[in-house]
């Protein structure tokens, strides 16, 4: 398995972690979707179509992934980890504690938007998706992921204070 899909899924597991962190927002499920990705991607990799680029296919993957665990949850009730500890900061001067406090910001605005511009917000503007692409993943058409995005970043704007 020495070829381009090995090498191309291997480059994307961060990018896949990253999504599967916003989705699920829990690090121990993150990995589950994301090795639950790479194992779905190995069987099914026959059909992956070779004119179309390996990230939006794994993208989907993935979360069709998360919406099949959302279903299974959804019949056993709600989960709650105990070992769960918010992580501490470690603040280098001003200018770092400003940069976490806006990133932090940003976050906690950003989980406030519906999931649907949170989606595609996170495709489009921090894996780098193409409209396209990220309707692709997302199963909808172009021109709905143009309406989300926008207005996603205008409410993110919003929330932020960001005229």
């Amino acid at each position: 398995m020495g070829d381009s899909f090995e090498t191309g899924l291997i480059g994307a597991l961060p990018a896949l972690r990253r999504y599967a962190l916003s989705l699920c927002r829990k690090a121990d499920v993150a990995d589950d979707l994301v090795q639950t990705t790479v194992e779905r991607a190995i069987a099914a990799r026959d059909r992956l179509d070779p004119a179309m680029r390996l990230e939006p296919w794994l993208f989907r993957i993935l979360r069709n992934g998360w919406i099949d665990r959302l279903r299974r949850q959804g019949s056993r009730g709600t989960e709650i980890d105990i070992a769960d500890m918010p992580e501490a900061a470690v603040h280098d001067g001003v200018r770092a504690s400003e940069a976490a406090l806006m990133l932090r910001q940003t976050t906690d605005a950003l989980a406030t938007l519906p999931a649907e511009q949170r989606e595609v917000i996170l495709l489009v503007c921090f894996e780098e998706f193409t409209y396209g692409e990220a309707a692709e993943v997302l199963g909808i058409p172009k021109g709905t992921v143009m309406s989300r995005l926008a207005r996603g970043r205008i409410a993110l704007a919003a929330k932020l204070g960001i005229e």
